[in-house]
């Protein structure tokens, strides 16, 4: 039990700060780079990731253990998991438009950026890869998108205070976001150390 434990301790650090979904394998960039400008919306992105990514890698994993193990049809995981993506975002829109009114309107534009977001779908296929259970699988997805959130909060943070800065004009925009992703990458490179 104890060795259990520790392993799933030990892939939480692994997912959410050495193997950084976006600062080391180059996922999700787009919401990343266009979701943080601002904290606030940095914060309401990746709350509504970490529900779809760890809601997404049970489902696929239920999916992929019960359905397409049994019928021999795993090569067909990669088309199963965007439809299978794509119907989540869509039943969690509806669900929060019809019971939970205010988040709606807080996530309203996250949600269906979530569907598009390539994150969530490498996480999917990490777990089958890498064998995970389902609960293992789950785990990994909700570490994996606290670590989006984090490097998303992180990133609006520091662009917020650039907005104070003088920033000599050929850096201004986006080559002096993707300057601050990059250092921002290296000073990830130091968590490998933990494990």
């Amino acid at each position: 039990m104890l060795a259990q434990v520790k392993d799933l301790l030990l892939l939480v650090i692994g997912s959410a700060l050495v193997s950084n979904v976006v600062l080391s394998q180059f996922l999700g960039l787009c919401p990343f780079l266009g979701v943080s400008k601002k904290v606030e919306t940095a914060a309401g992105m990746g709350t509504a990731v970490i529900f779809v990514i760890t809601l997404a890698s049970g489902v696929a994993g239920v999916v992929y253990k019960c359905i397409l193990t049994p019928l021999h049809i795993e090569y067909l995981q990669t088309i199963v998991f965007i439809l299978v993506i794509a119907a989540l975002v869509q039943f969690v829109e509806m669900f929060l438009k019809k019971y939970m009114k205010a988040l709606y309107e807080a996530l309203g534009v996250y949600l269906p950026l979530i569907t598009t977001n390539c994150a969530v779908l490498g996480v999917a296929l990490t777990n089958v890869q890498k064998q995970y259970g389902i609960f293992t699988g789950m785990v990994n997805g909700f570490a994996t998108a606290l670590g989006f959130t984090i490097s998303i909060i992180i990133l609006a943070g520091i662009r917020e205070k650039m907005a104070y800065n003088d920033i000599p004009e050929s850096f201004r925009g986006m080559p002096i976001v993707l300057l601050t992703a990059g250092l921002m990458a290296i000073a990830f490179c130091g968590f490998s150390g933990l494990l």
